[in-house]
């Protein structure tokens, strides 16, 4: 990464304590009607993700979000995953966690449109398994902060290869979940709303 993102030598099991990696876990595993929240969920992050492709990054709105989920979307169900009254919000829970580089991701993050509030949750939908695979990584070489910087570096841009539409939109804001782990990677010394510049430059200039 940049030298503005300098790394301690935390132990990477901490990621999954993140405000963010517990968000996305409690929906997940939830066995009641939580679930099935997770499963609409993914239904319009999949739907936001294939419009972005289609439409060569062009920003969907929320009708034509509505009209490509499957097996069916509504109204009623989009306002329930995205939007100032959505349930389970991803920025709600970093807001709610109240530290300081959680409140900054909460401000990076906060969105006033539905659709971008959206598109945010999907890219980390989307890279959830690329951090998986890095984090089993990270556990399993414990590499220096130099490399830990590069692993992280090669996990996003992967991502963005993959997915280029996506990586793109919204001026190039990567991941929520990967600003986060930077910050936790560093010991709290780079501040959030840094870290998302750093990062979306970095998008941009791929």
């Amino acid at each position: 990464m940049t030298a503005a993102i300098a790394f301690t030598d935390s132990c990477p099991t901490m990621l999954s304590s993140t405000v963010i990696a517990g968000w996305r876990r409690r929906l997940v595993r939830d066995r009641n009607r939580e679930r099935s929240h997770w499963r609409t969920k993914t239904a319009y992050y999949r739907a936001a993700a294939t419009l972005l492709t289609d439409g060569a990054g062009r920003l969907p709105g929320w009708r034509d979000v509505v009209d490509a989920v499957l097996p069916q979307g509504s109204r009623t169900t989009f306002y329930e995953v995205a939007g100032e009254h959505a349930r389970h919000p991803m920025v709600r829970d970093l807001a709610r966690d109240g530290t300081a580089d959680s409140m900054q991701l909460a401000l990076a993050y906060r969105r006033v449109d539905a659709v971008a509030q959206l598109i945010d949750e999907t890219k980390v939908w989307s890279f959830w398994e690329y951090r998986e695979e890095l984090v089993r990584r990270l556990v399993a070489e414990t590499p220096g902060p130099d490399e830990a910087g590069r692993e992280v570096r090669a996990a996003l841009l992967a991502w963005a290869a993959d997915h280029p539409e996506l990586a793109a939109a919204l001026d190039h804001a990567p991941p929520a979940c990967i600003v986060e782990d930077l910050v936790v990677l560093g010991g709290g010394r780079a501040m959030a709303l840094r870290v998302a510049r750093e990062l979306a430059g970095l998008l941009h200039a791929r």
